[in-house]
């Protein structure tokens, strides 16, 4: 093993030392907690949502979903190497996209429902627009970014011609889809970036990494990280944006849920489960922002009160690992999905 560099060791001792005393500073300044805030608030009943649609037809893992913006449609990406687009309201099929790649980590809806995006382990986005099909019905390559040196892990769009990625070489990238080129690329994490979330007014966007840190990004000043939490003591998973845009929810490999304040720039609350059996792989927040929803490695969904901290209940259907968590833009719904190789969507 090669000796430790001395100056390497020192910035790191810096560094080291500068968190903690941002963090002091920030405990300093938080004379109560959030629960304590709204303890005259009146408690949110137990979560009562329950199974509306069991949606089968992959033939491997599902490892994500995502909802059109008309709240109706929701596209699904397994490891079987197919995109299916579903009908929500009757559980139907509408398309089959069959994938160059089988190896899919993750898929984005466009807000208009003209596209759909999805990349994985083949290092490279595409695009499809399921409005132009082939002769076959299939809906046609709209457009391949490339120049990726690690696996796809996040994706959202802003609109139809523009996206952004977040991979596993640590860099976030804006591209513009009419062109195929970068509008910039975001660099900050020192860890693959693992989960990503737009804020209601598209001005920003949050990103959760290995490196154990969500970081918040400006879309309107692209020079640097706005702002990054520090807090969680594993992998963060998944991040989502509160319906407000003041904070950001979050779910972790080290079994806890965290909210993120942008004002005050510091934690909110922490949630735990009754019993820590595993990590959680997604989260969402409910369209009022009271509940916030994580997805976890027991093949449970465990819910909270965001304002009381309290848990409200677990969620039981799926008969493996859950992998992705969309909540409609309307709140009538949410859906999972799940290596049990089913989408469910929950109301």
């Amino acid at each position: 093993m090669p000796p430790k560099d001395p100056e390497v060791e020192k910035l790191k001792k810096e560094l080291q030392d500068a968190i903690a005393k941002v963090q002091e500073d920030q405990k300093s300044k938080a004379d109560k907690t959030l629960a304590d805030g709204c303890s005259g608030v009146a408690e949110v009943p137990k979560i009562r949502a329950t199974c509306k649609r069991m949606c089968k037809g992959h033939l491997n893992k599902v490892n994500s979903v995502h909802f059109s913006g008309d709240n109706r449609h929701l596209v699904s990406g397994s490891l079987d190497g197919k995109l299916i687009i579903w009908d929500i309201y009757t559980g139907n099929k509408t398309q089959i996209i069959p994938l160059l790649s089988a190896w899919v980590m993750s898929v984005a809806f466009s807000p208009s429902g003209n596209f759909v995006a999805s990349g994985g382990m083949d290092n490279q986005c595409t695009v499809h627009d399921i409005n132009n099909r082939d002769s076959t019905g299939v809906a046609k390559i709209s457009r391949e970014l490339l120049g990726y040196e690690g696996f796809l892990s996040s994706m959202r769009f802003l609109d139809d011609t523009n996206l952004i990625t977040g991979s596993g070489d640590m860099k976030v990238i804006h591209w513009d889809l009419k062109t195929g080129k970068k509008v910039n690329e975001f660099f900050g994490h020192s860890g693959d970036v693992a989960t990503m979330s737009l804020a209601p007014d598209q001005s920003c966007f949050a990103t959760g990494s290995v490196d154990r840190t969500i970081k918040v990004w400006d879309l309107r000043d692209t020079k640097t990280c706005k702002q990054t939490f520090w807090g969680h003591t594993s992998d963060v998973n998944s991040v989502c944006f509160h319906p407000s845009g003041f904070a950001v929810g979050s779910g972790s490999e080290d079994k806890t849920s965290r909210l993120w304040d942008l004002r005050s720039d510091q934690q909110l609350a922490e949630y735990k489960p009754p019993t820590a059996n595993s990590g959680f792989t997604c989260c969402g927040l409910s369209t009022s922002g009271r509940y916030i929803m994580c997805g976890s490695d027991d093949n449970t969904i465990h819910c909270w009160d965001t304002l009381k901290a309290t848990h409200t209940g677990t969620i039981q259907g799926h008969e493996n690992r859950i992998t992705s968590l969309a909540v409609t833009d309307n709140g009538i719904a949410f859906a999972t999905s799940s290596w049990d190789m089913s989408v469910r969507v929950w109301g």
